[in-house]
Order: C-alpha cells, then sequence, then structure tokens
C-alpha cells in the first residue's frame, strides 16, 4: 500500500511546485492567520480522487473537508495537502504534502513530501522510517547539545504563555530551537536526527498523523504534552523527542 501512495503524493507535490501568482489565490478562513489557496483545494481534490480506491470503503479526512469522516472507525486517510500554507503563500518554501493511512485509529502508513527539498519521508508500521528510500533514526543528543523546535498554535492565542514559558525552560537547556511554520516537517526533522525534540500546543490530526508514525518508526517518541496518545479526531498538543529526551516533558512546567 505505501508503494501504491508514494507516486500519488509526489504527483500532488506537482501541483505545489506548479502554483504561480499565489497571493491572488489567496483566502482567508477564518482570520489573516488562517488561510486557504486554491492549490491547497487543487491537492486536496486530487488526493480525494486518488487515495479512496486505493482502499475501497475507507473514508477521506481532509483539513479542507474533514466534516463528515470519522478517522477513528475503519480504514481513513487523513491528509494535509499543504502543510504549512503561510509559509507557502509567502514563498518560504517549507511546506509538505501529509498523507497517513489509519485502520480503527491506528496509524499503518505515512508518506511526508516536502517538494521543494525533495525530500519524501516515509513509515510502515513495524517497518522503519526512511527518507528518499534510505533509513533515518532519531538522534542520540541529550537536548543540552542539541537543538528543538515548536509551533506557536496561531489558531488557539490562548496558548501564548504556556507556549513561551515551555519554549523558555527548554531553551535554557539547549543549544537552540527553530520555529519553522510546517508540524510535519518538523516531526520529521526529528525523526531524521536534524531536531532532538519538537512541542505545540494545539494541532490537528492532519498535522500529525503522517509524521507522528514516522518519529516513532524512527525511534523516537510522540505523546501529547499531557503524556496521552495523540488524537486522530480532534485537536490535541504534540510533544515528539528522541530517546534521550524521552522523560525531560516530566521535568517542566507545561
Amino acid at each position: 500500500m505505501l508503494e501504491q501512495i508514494i507516486p500519488i503524493v509526489r504527483e500532488a507535490g506537482d501541483i505545489v511546485l506548479s502554483a504561480r501568482d499565489i497571493w491572488s489565490h489567496t483566502h482567508e478562513k477564518t482570520s489573516a492567520a488562517d488561510l486557504v489557496t486554491e492549490y491547497d483545494l487543487a491537492v486536496e481534490n486530487f488526493l480525494k480522487e486518488k487515495l479512496p480506491p486505493l482502499v475501497p470503503g475507507s473514508v477521506f479526512f481532509g483539513e479542507e473537508e474533514a466534516e463528515n469522516a470519522d478517522p477513528t472507525r475503519g480504514w481513513a486517510f487523513i491528509v494535509d495537502p499543504i502543510d504549512g500554507t503561510t509559509n507557502f503563500v509567502r514563498g518560504l518554501k517549507q511546506s509538505a504534502v501529509s498523507v497517513a493511512l489509519a485502520c480503527d485509529g491506528a496509524v499503518e502508513c505515512a508518506v511526508v513530501y516536502d517538494p521543494f527539498k525533495e525530500e519524501l519521508f516515509s513509515a510502515r508500521r513495524g517497518g522503519g522510517a526512511f527518507c528518499n528510500g534510505a533509513p533515518i533514526h532519531v538522534s542520540e543528543r541529550p537536548l543540552a547539545q542539541g537543538v528543538f523546535g515548536m509551533g506557536t498554535a496561531i489558531y488557539r492565542r490562548e496558548y501564548l504563555e504556556p507556549t513561551m514559558r515551555v519554549t523558555e525552560q527548554l531553551f535554557r537547556r539547549s543549544c537552540d530551537f527553530r520555529r519553522l511554520g510546517a508540524a510535519s516537517l518538523d516531526l520529521c526533522d526529528v525523526a531524521c536526527g536534524r531536531l532532538e525534540l519538537f512541542f505545540e500546543y494545539s494541532l490537528c490530526p492532519w498535522d500529525h498523523a503522517a509524521a507522528g508514525l514516522i518519529v516513532t518508526e524512527a525511534g523516537g517518541f510522540v505523546s501529547t504534552l499531557e503524556g496521552d496518545p495523540l488524537s486522530l479526531s480532534d485537536r490535541c498538543s504534540v510533544w515528539a523527542s528522541n530517546r534521550v529526551n524521552r522523560d525531560l516533558l516530566r521535568e517542566l512546567e507545561v
């Protein structure tokens, strides 16, 4: 199944790369920070056409059309057509197409594709994690020798204070941090050892479903900031780390 999903995701990435005059094809959804482009819709429509036929009876749970699907019952494709839309609109070239295939609430296959860097991250439950076909693993660095990533939950500004509090605590324990604006790629950076950990207070399932499996298959750990499993049906906080920093969460005031 993973081998069938990968070429479809690569083709979706070609739609992203074809974008021109993006600002004129951009609209606000709920605020100036919550944007959708015609390319988001084009990618999602393409994936909605191509993916469900691979698994007859499956549902499609996408960022732009998630209202009538339950991704925790039966087979479900959980899709972010362009993760990092604000980056995409502004030409920052830090965005990805993210596709997870879940069964009864457990992600079985995952693909995250950055078409700008031509990096395709993939994983199958129990089968390891890969970037462009090469095995990847989380780092073995403690945070004191490492860098962490974070997100600012832009749709939930009430999390600003706790986000900054955790960021300060981690920054005092680390070399530096990054806020890059595409959670799926941040998580994949943990999976391949570029970052030692990542956190954000509020992410949707399509932001983390695929990349979460990639982290765990790369030898890392994912949970909410409360230590619970990630939700595939609603927003939740996300904490991902390598093995060395797994227990650091218990030391933080979150």
